[in-house]
């Protein structure tokens, strides 16, 4: 078993969150192609980083993921391609259907921030009951 310090943790936690970041900025540059492929390849790396490379393929490969790994897919596609606009309303789609499991988790968490946490807890829960999304007991990741 591999044993990690948690400088290291804290390092692949934030090749998850440099790929966030780009995202975000390619959005804000007005979907600049590079920045949203460099935050697409950060952000998977950053999931493979903290779950492990096999549970990433097989969190990506299960029979009710495959349809948000394909919009997910084919948005990065899409993008590299130079329809960055179209590509990432396709990827986001795919991470909706990918993610749409974890939003109650993220509601129970953003219940505590202060001032807003009841109203983001409501609308992470309202997402993830649109999303099909399934009780936290259940998730196998």
């Amino acid at each position: 078993m591999l044993t990690i310090c948690p400088i290291q943790r804290w390092e692949w936690h934030s090749a998850q969150a440099v790929g966030a970041l780009f995202l975000f900025g390619g959005v804000l540059m007005f979907f600049d192609r590079a920045m949203l492929a460099m935050g697409n390849i950060l952000f998977v790396l950053g999931l493979a980083l903290i779950i492990g490379l096999p549970k990433t393929v097989l969190f990506f490969t299960r029979r009710p993921k495959l349809k948000g790994t394909a919009a997910f897919t084919g948005g990065v596609v899409l993008i590299l391609l130079r329809w960055p606009l179209i590509g990432f309303l396709v990827e986001l789609y795919g991470i909706f259907i990918l993610f749409g499991d974890f939003f109650a988790t993220m509601g129970s968490f953003a219940a505590n921030i202060p001032v807003i946490g009841p109203y983001l807890q409501k609308a992470l829960n309202r997402a993830s009951q649109a999303s099909g999304g399934r009780r936290n007991a259940e998730l196998p990741v």
